[in-house]
Parts: C-alpha cells; sequence; structure tokens
C-alpha cells in the first residue's frame, strides 16, 4: 500500500497546480482567440510538471473552464458546437424550409447593407444585376443570382451573419429541390427577380435600410411563392 504521506504529498502537489491554474486563467492575457500557451512552455511558466499540468488540464476541461482541439491546442471556455453537416443538414431539409431560413436571415443582411456598404460594393451589386439581365442560359443566370445575394451579405460588413448566410447558402445548394432546373434557354426580359434585384440595389445605394429590407423581403417571397406554385 502507497505510503498515505506520499499520498497526501501528492495531493498537496496537484491542489497547487490546479490552483496556479485557476489563478493564471483569471490574470492572464491571452490571444483573442483564448488559446493556451503550449504544454511545454505553460509548464514552465507555472513551475509544474507536464504530467502534473495535464491532469489539471484534464479537471478544468471536465468544469467547461477549457477545451482542446488536437493538433492545434488548449483554449479557454466551452468547447464551441460541432461545425455543421451540410450533408446532413441538407437531407433534413426541404426547398420550403430553406426559403424561410433565407426570409429571416437575408432581409437583415441588406438592412446592413444599406447602412455599412461602400460605393464600390454598391456599384458591384449593380454589374451584377446587369449581368443577370444579360445572361443567355439559366446556368449562366444563376450564377449570378447567387453572386449577388452573397455581395449583399459581404456588404452587411457582419462576419457572424456572412458564416450563417454562407451555410444556408451551401445547405440551399445541396437541398433536393425537386424540380429539374431549366437546361435550356435564358431568363425572360420580364423575369421577376430584374426588377426585385433592382429595388433592393436602389434602397441600398440610397442608404434606406427599412427600405432595402424590404425589398429582399418582398423578392424571396415572391421567389417563394414561385416555389410553391410549381410544387402544388
Amino acid at each position: 500500500m502507497m505510503d498515505q504521506k506520499v499520498v497526501a504529498t501528492t495531493d498537496a502537489a496537484f491542489s497547487g497546480v490546479l490552483t496556479q491554474l485557476y489563478g493564471f486563467l483569471a490574470a492572464a492575457r491571452l490571444p483573442d482567440d483564448g488559446r493556451l500557451p503550449p504544454e511545454r512552455e505553460l509548464a514552465e511558466l507555472l513551475g509544474v510538471k507536464r504530467a502534473e499540468l495535464r491532469k489539471g488540464l484534464a479537471v478544468l476541461e471536465r468544469e467547461g473552464q477549457v477545451w482542446r482541439h488536437v493538433g492545434k491546442g488548449t483554449f479557454v471556455g466551452p468547447k464551441p458546437p460541432q461545425l455543421v453537416d451540410i450533408s446532413d443538414l441538407a437531407q433534413r431539409s426541404n426547398p420550403i424550409q430553406v426559403m424561410k431560413a433565407r426570409i429571416g436571415i437575408e432581409p437583415e443582411l441588406a438592412r446592413l447593407a444599406a447602412i455599412n456598404a461602400t460605393a464600390a460594393e454598391i456599384s458591384t451589386l449593380a454589374e451584377l444585376n446587369a449581368a443577370c439581365r444579360a445572361s443567355t442560359t439559366w446556368r449562366e443566370y444563376e450564377a449570378y443570382d447567387a453572386r449577388f445575394h452573397h455581395e449583399i451579405a459581404e456588404a452587411a460588413h457582419n462576419p457572424i451573419l456572412l458564416a450563417l448566410f454562407d451555410t444556408l447558402n451551401a445547405v440551399r445548394r445541396a437541398v433536393t429541390w425537386g424540380r429539374p432546373r431549366p437546361s435550356q434557354g435564358s431568363p425572360p426580359a420580364d423575369h421577376h427577380s430584374f426588377e426585385d434585384h433592382a429595388r433592393i440595389v436602389d434602397a441600398i445605394a440610397h442608404r434606406e435600410p427599412a427600405g432595402a429590407a424590404d425589398a429582399v423581403r418582398r423578392h424571396l417571397q415572391n421567389v417563394e411563392d414561385r416555389l410553391i406554385g410549381r410544387s402544388t
């Protein structure tokens, strides 16, 4: 049986490591991503053995105070949720759900774009709308249409909303829409999106946040109405 004094000494040493770690987390000035120094460096900084440090970090991880990413290091805070599995999400979604999500997110992006867009970004939006009108095939139109909506998301200058938009856009591309896309011909001259896009660009260019949000909402509702009409 291990000597009780040895056990007590070991427990005391480990308790000391935890105390030092708690103090370090409370006082350290860490990078923006909350990454802790590498284990070797942190052990030397605290004056403890690496084996003891690992045990201490394991306790903090169980408490949700740090999380570890293999190959990248240890970070302060609870472990963030895993990245979205686009394929799985697409399989569990349908076109109407995609449209509802777009209507929930994209008007706010347009509202922010009307506030934050640069002159160059507004010019790009106008050019993309013109390219949509000039498209000679549906595939070409869809490519410019996707770039148009992404440019609005970029012009909002909100990286979190942009990430949500990109995730939703990836799901949109992967969802089975249940209808064939036109393989021949081109959008008609009176295609509803042309005027919808023009109203969106005009509202953003004139710095009208509410108008831009409303224009995008109406545009997406038009798309949704036509989708429902084709699927019924």
